[in-house]
């Protein structure tokens, strides 16, 4: 008998179980101050990453009342890319997008690309609070940026997103259930 898959949900369920729930908690605390100020949760990520943010921005808007968006729209991604270089597109879309007390998201598997660890300093150029996920090497480049900093201890691209969206959803449903609104079924 193959064990192949007692192996990979044992590795999976350990890296999720593995993350600190003060970090998580911090995320939430983030989010209660966009929720009291009025302001939004700007998230980005590329690939896989990208359909993370997307699933966590519907989410934050219908189960938890949060206004969110995400810079997945392939008309904004082109246009600024072309404008700014694929590499700055993210932060210039940041700088059009954002107000002060928001929020901004940024996952990247590796912590390496260009164009997120660019937003992850547009971000700080513009003092807004900074939440970054990451995996493979522990000195990724984007790590180092963020209020909150959440790193999963794998080379592994289906088990760092996944468990990137786990601890994003986590964080949407503790939200739910701390403030009160709405209700973690509504998800």
């Amino acid at each position: 008998m193959d064990s192949f898959f007692p192996r990979y949900f044992d590795e999976l369920a350990g890296l999720v179980a593995g993350v600190d729930g003060d970090d998580l908690e911090a995320v939430v605390d983030l989010l209660d101050g966009v929720r009291a100020t009025g302001g939004k949760v700007l998230l980005a990520g590329n690939g896989g990453s990208a359909a993370i943010v997307n699933h966590v921005t519907v989410d934050l808007v219908k189960a938890a009342g949060i206004r969110a968006v995400n810079f997945n729209e392939s008309s904004l991604v082109t246009c600024f890319a072309n404008d700014y270089g694929y590499d700055r597109w993210v932060a210039e879309a940041l700088r059009v997008h954002a107000d002060p007390g928001d929020l901004v998201v940024l996952v990247s598997s590796s912590g390496e690309s260009d164009n997120i660890v660019n937003a992850a300093r547009a971000a700080g150029d513009l003092n807004l609070d900074l939440v970054v996920l990451t995996g493979f090497d522990p000195a990724n480049r984007l790590r180092s940026h963020g209020a909150v900093s959440l790193w999963v201890d794998s080379r592994t691209y289906n088990h760092v997103e996944n468990v990137h969206q786990a601890w994003l959803l986590a964080v949407v449903d503790r939200f739910i259930d701390r403030s009160g609104v709405g209700s973690v079924a509504d998800g």
